[in-house]
């Protein structure tokens, strides 16, 4: 039998579909492209906004147009938050939570065989929630590997629903960990990356004193992995002992992606995050001076309930001062369910329209500015990609970086003096080794 995965949102749910597919092949199917005519089709979901509930209906109405007789298994955070909707959808047979994923092909031959539809959903993931284990064993062409060690979250920021899709804090396991690292080694992955829903909270479960700073340490010592990097991680992660514990570390890549949300405090306050402006610009001077030439990038909401011309203001006066790498802007979508779906003073959407565009022009040219300073220096570059003598890679502060060669350099590690650079790409000339 047939079967395809499509994937909304986050590097995490990527992980996800890329395990629940290994599992579909181990039980005897074939995977293909989501665009071709299958006998099932897997829709694993996001519901951080409005527009991703959209797309996922979009795709399970999608899936029963190509094939009207496939199973159509919906799984994720829509169907988290909103199962009894997820059901209701015409052609719908399979709804599965957050952290049922790995349980998919029992549920798919479930519904195959009975010719009836098949809700699972854990009805409280906030209590005592395990860490879904979905290790991908069979990784295939690839030269860096996602790895999620860490699911949930317990912030509770106002504006945000994935605490209630994803539940609590749950950690992989620390060995589990470790022996994924040292398979990835073993098959040649020169880099690795660090996922999770709030990944600074790795460990919180665990009975011993054990977190994400611990974990970089034991994998900062594994040959053959030459980088790792971490996803989206908690500001005050850096703070105190973590940010000198860091600095021994050899391996990890001096790339941070930091999420503000606003540079006005007031703002700050009502999306409940446990930091102001100024303790979040501390953070990102200290790793400069420790780390020089780091990349720091962040996320920006605008339009956030309240949120005046005034404190908007103060969010431009802030990210012109911390000068950050790059900025990724998010216009406020409401989430039923959450504290800020039931404040006032909603922001109407011609300012968020607004708002956006000046972030997303000065992101621009904080980006092309942080390229453009690498010019003449010398770079090492983890090729990924390749065709007909044209290669691109990623320094590791995760700039693009362009260089032509007749060898083959997918999956390899070289220096490239660069040249010059054109908006977000740097390019060069490849070094004799």
């Amino acid at each position: 039998m047939r079967v395809a995965v499509e994937t909304l949102g986050c590097r995490v749910n990527i992980y996800d579909s890329e395990a629940m597919m290994e599992l579909f092949k181990r039980d005897g199917f074939e995977v293909v492209e989501f665009g071709d005519k299958a006998d099932v089709y897997v829709i694993n979901t996001c519901t951080v906004t409005n527009r991703g509930d959209k797309k996922s209906r979009q795709h399970i109405h999608r899936a029963k147009r190509q094939n009207p007789d496939a199973v159509v298994a919906v799984v994720g955070c829509y169907s988290q938050v909103n199962k009894d909707e997820v059901a209701s959808i015409e052609g719908v047979d399979i709804v599965l939570g957050s952290r049922n994923k790995s349980e998919i092909v029992f549920y798919v031959n479930k519904a195959i065989a009975e010719r009836k539809q098949v809700v699972h959903v854990s009805e409280n993931i906030m209590l005592g929630a395990r860490f879904e284990d979905l290790s991908i064993k069979g990784y295939e062409g690839k030269t860096r590997a996602f790895m999620k060690i860490q699911d949930g979250c317990n912030r509770f920021c106002s504006y945000c629903i994935i605490p209630y899709a994803r539940g609590g804090v749950s950690s992989k396991e620390k060995d589990k960990v470790i022996e994924e690292v040292r398979l990835l080694a073993s098959e040649g992955f020169k880099e690795i990356i660090l996922s999770g829903i709030h990944i600074a909270s790795y460990g919180q479960d665990f009975r011993e004193a054990y977190g994400l700073i611990d974990l970089l340490e034991e994998i900062d010592g594994i040959d053959g992995i030459e980088r790792v990097r971490i996803g989206s991680v908690e500001p005050m992660f850096f703070r105190g002992e973590a940010m000198e514990r860091v600095l021994g570390l050899r391996k990890l890549c001096p790339h941070f992606h930091l999420s503000l949300q606003s540079g006005s405090e007031a703002t700050l306050k009502r999306m409940n995050r446990r930091y102001t402006p100024e303790e979040y610009l501390d953070v990102v001077l200290k790793l400069r001076d420790r780390l020089p030439g780091a990349s720091i990038t962040t996320d920006v909401i605008v339009g956030f309930p309240q949120e005046t011309d005034e404190e908007f203001k103060e969010t431009m006066e802030f990210l012109g001062k911390v000068k950050l790498d790059k900025i990724h802007t998010f216009k406020y979508s409401e989430r039923k369910g959450t504290p800020a779906a039931r404040m006032t003073g909603k922001v109407d959407p011609k300012t968020k329209d607004e708002r956006s565009s000046l972030i997303m022009d000065l992101s621009d040219k904080l980006e092309e500015k942080h390229v453009s300073g690498i010019v003449g220096n010398r770079v090492k570059v983890l090729f990924e990609e390749g065709k007909d003598g044209v290669y691109y890679g990623y320094t590791p502060e995760y700039i693009r970086v362009r260089t032509e060669s007749q060898e083959d350099l997918e999956g390899l590690i070289r220096s490239v003096l660069i040249t010059g650079s054109v908006k977000d790409t740097a390019f060069g000339e490849l070094e004799d080794e």
